[in-house]
């Protein structure tokens, strides 16, 4: 039996694993878009030395405006709810931080983990259109004449072997896209918290200017 008459014959196998593809193609497509262009932030070290010259100024506001130019940026969006609060008392400042961060973790996160679900699935209904194979083959054969016998039984491991064939199809790129997207998700993820330090960073060294600026006019 080829592949191509397999399919036609045993389209109720093949089906299932077809729509599973068609989500784990849109959902690995979309993902890589999004985790690889849309939300990295491609000059750190710039972004913040800018952020900081703007906070030792007491640009609060000019940061903002210049963090409004990467708004789809996660590791932005938390240096922005952290300067909103820049003048609020610093625990307040690290409550908001946690909030941002994990919304962060979430929005980097999410449909990724779909993936690995696809996957397992995929392989299942393989499996599940493998022993269908066998038992319809083994069944034919206990019925047939012995001239027929092999050919039935060949037809029927064909069946079963393509039905595996089609699940690992399926699988195996579904776990090699995960792996991929998982480890840039970690990534942005490592991203997002470390921007979160060093916005805190440079708020407490604006605070530390400005009371050591008072101290100096006071004296």
């Amino acid at each position: 039996m080829t592949f191509i008459q397999f399919l036609k014959e045993h389209w109720l196998h093949v089906l299932p694993i077809l729509i599973a593809g068609t989500f784990a193609i849109a959902i690995t497509l979309e993902r890589f878009q999004t985790l690889f262009r849309t939300y990295p932030l491609k000059d750190t070290s710039a972004f913040f030395d800018t952020i900081g010259k703007f906070l030792i100024a007491g640009q609060v506001q000019e940061a903002l405006v210049h963090c409004d130019k990467f708004a789809q940026k996660p590791a932005v969006a938390i240096v922005r709810q952290a300067l909103l609060r820049a003048h609020q008392p610093e625990p307040l400042i690290e409550s908001t931080l946690e909030i941002s961060i994990h919304e962060a973790q979430q929005a980097i996160q999410k449909r990724t983990a779909f993936l690995s679900t696809i996957a397992n699935v995929a392989t299942l209904l393989g499996l599940f259109g493998t022993i269908a194979g066998l038992i319809s083959s083994f069944e034919a054969v206990g019925a047939a004449d012995p001239q027929q016998k092999s050919a039935l039984l060949a037809a029927g491991i064909s069946t079963a072997m393509n039905a595996t064939m089609m699940g690992l199809a399926v699988a195996i790129p579904c776990m090699v896209a995960f792996s991929f997207l998982m480890s840039q998700s970690n990534r942005l993820v490592s991203e997002v918290e470390q921007s979160a330090i060093r916005v805190l960073d440079l708020i407490k060294q604006r605070y530390y200017c400005a009371q050591k600026e008072i101290a100096q006019e006071a004296a």
